[in-house]
C-alpha cells in the first residue's frame, strides 16, 4: 500500500462554514508509481463546495508508492476527509 507523506488540510469555504456543513467527503483517488494522486472522484458528496475543497487538497498530497516484487506501481485508494466545525 502506498505511505502518505504529506498531507495538505482542505479548508473550509466561507458560505460552508456558514451553513454549519459538516461531515464527510468520500474520494478514490489512483496513487501513481511515483506517489502522485491522480484520478481524483469524489464517491460520496457533501457538498460542492467542500467536495471540491477535499479534491483540492488530496491531489496537493504525497505519498511513497505502492510496491510490487520490489517495483512502484499504481493503486486505487479510497480516502475519507473529514470536515468538522469545533
Amino acid at each position: 500500500a502506498p505511505h502518505l507523506v504529506f498531507k495538505r488540510e482542505p479548508q473550509y469555504t466561507k458560505k460552508s462554514r456558514q451553513e454549519k456543513a459538516q461531515g464527510t467527503v468520500l474520494l478514490s483517488a489512483v496513487i501513481d508509481s511515483v506517489g502522485k494522486p491522480r484520478a481524483v472522484n469524489v464517491e460520496k458528496t457533501l457538498t460542492p463546495d467542500l467536495d471540491r475543497q477535499a479534491v483540492g487538497a488530496v491531489s496537493a498530497w504525497k505519498f511513497i508508492p505502492a510496491m510490487k516484487d520490489g517495483k512502484p506501481v499504481s493503486v486505487r485508494v479510497k480516502v475519507e476527509v473529514n470536515f468538522r466545525l469545533l
